[in-house]
């Protein structure tokens, strides 16, 4: 198969070994700043990916996929819209819950936190709270004995662990000989959960429906059923499916609902740092444009001779729009096995660095979550490396139409 000359002129010209050493020093700058700032990007946006699915996840394994529920005085009629629910192929479980505001206090510490009445054994089917549990089980909730079980962050604030008793306050108010006073009641610590995430550990507990039940004075009455569904992502279509057959005061939401907020501005910020990033990619390869203007300088004489030869003006083009894309398609190249490396080493690298540090880099009473994960995904490295490619292929062009506008007499005249 016969190779176009311009293919192994650009070749040639980009292995030579130029005189001006200046210009192999640009050329060598301008490879590296492509192959960190593709780096950058990989990494970034698998970082980014890593914390939006761990965030879904942790928030989803706490949270419900969809939740039916009424305001005010709560479903009466709950087992019924449980059946209804479940009826619909794509529910794969229900558990109701009754859920309120609430105070603890262990000696002089007080703390608000939400408090969650739930059937043990039907929590389970919809959420991982089970698979979390630092200390005691979540079966420990036995109704009537008032038990709770706690977040790690809030049992280390009140000073408490399994084995202790600890007071729970609520706003409701009992009319007692002393006055209006708020409920009271002395609960048992039987477990204490840990999911990672500050939101949760820092303002949850949970207890008994039962004795939430009877906290409330709900009666047989809960505050709503939470819905566990095959594939979350269906979560808007089943809500909508559901609430066709639900009475006219019952209410169901979704997921996509309830954290909407978090998840769009997490899909912002992804957008706009690969904009940012983008930038920082689209400089470096802009460099090989100074590179290639004094490569064209200095190969005049050898322009002229191709020229006098038969070279067009085009064949004039390819030559240096080959020898910049070389310089561009090894940046992306290092850049892309640099990026893939450190995305996929990101939980190793980091614990080094903060231990070499001595500075925590996600302080959990600040961020959701405590570590940094990372989540590499093929079309983020095509999209990235397609970018980098056209940028370095884009800043070839004006200095290879400068060099295709160079006259052969007019070159040689000093030679």
């Amino acid at each position: 198969m016969r190779i176009p000359y311009e293919l192994l002129t650009g070749l040639r010209y980009t292995r030579a070994k130029r005189r001006n050493h200046f210009i192999s020093f640009i050329s060598a700058t301008s490879m590296i700043c492509i192959a960190l700032g593709v780096a950058t990007l990989i990494v970034v946006l698998s970082v980014m990916n890593g914390f939006e699915s761990e965030m879904r996840n942790r928030i989803l394994g706490m949270a419900s996929h969809a939740t039916i529920f009424r305001p005010g005085p709560g479903l009466d009629n709950w087992q019924e819209l449980a059946k209804l629910a479940v009826q619909n192929p794509k529910v794969e479980a229900t558990a109701p819950y009754v859920e309120g505001e609430a105070m603890l206090r262990e000696g002089g510490d007080l703390s608000g936190t939400l408090l969650r009445g739930i059937d043990p054994t039907a929590e389970q089917t919809v959420s991982e709270i089970g698979q979390h549990m630092k200390a005691g089980k979540l079966e420990d909730l036995k109704p009537g004995e008032f038990d709770i079980v706690l977040g790690v962050e809030l049992a280390e604030q009140l000073g408490v662990d399994v084995g202790d008793k600890i007071d729970l306050m609520i706003p409701l108010a009992s009319v007692t000989p002393a006055g209006i006073l708020p409920r009271f009641r002395r609960f048992n610590v039987v477990g204490i959960f840990q999911v990672g995430m500050y939101e949760f550990d820092r303002g949850l507990v949970l207890i008994n429906i039962q004795d939430a039940a009877a906290l409330y004075r709900m009666g047989d009455r809960v505050t709503g059923v939470r819905l566990k569904l095959h594939d979350l992502f269906e979560a808007p279509t089943v809500a909508r499916e559901i609430a066709q057959q639900l009475p006219q005061l019952v209410y169901i939401s979704d997921w996509t609902r309830q954290h909407a907020n978090f998840f769009r501005a997490v899909a912002t910020e992804k957008t706009v740092m690969f904009l940012i990033l983008s930038m920082l990619v689209g400089i470096a390869a802009f460099n090989i444009v100074s590179t290639l203007v004094m490569v064209v300088q200095e190969k005049q004489a050898d322009i002229a001779i191709l020229r006098t030869l038969g070279a067009t003006p085009r064949s004039i083009m390819v030559i240096f729009m080959m020898q910049g894309s070389i310089i561009g398609i090894v940046g992306t190249v290092l850049g892309v096995a640099l990026g893939v490396t450190l995305a996929l080493n990101v939980k190793t690298l980091v614990p080094l660095l903060q231990a070499a540090t001595g500075h925590q880099f996600l302080d959990p009473s600040i961020y959701y979550i405590s570590d940094l994960p990372s989540q590499l995904t093929a079309p983020d490295v095509i999209r990235i490396s397609l970018l980098s490619l056209a940028l370095g292929l884009l800043s070839t062009l004006y200095p290879a139409l400068r060099a295709s506008r160079v006259q052969p007499a007019e070159a040689l005249r000093y030679e």
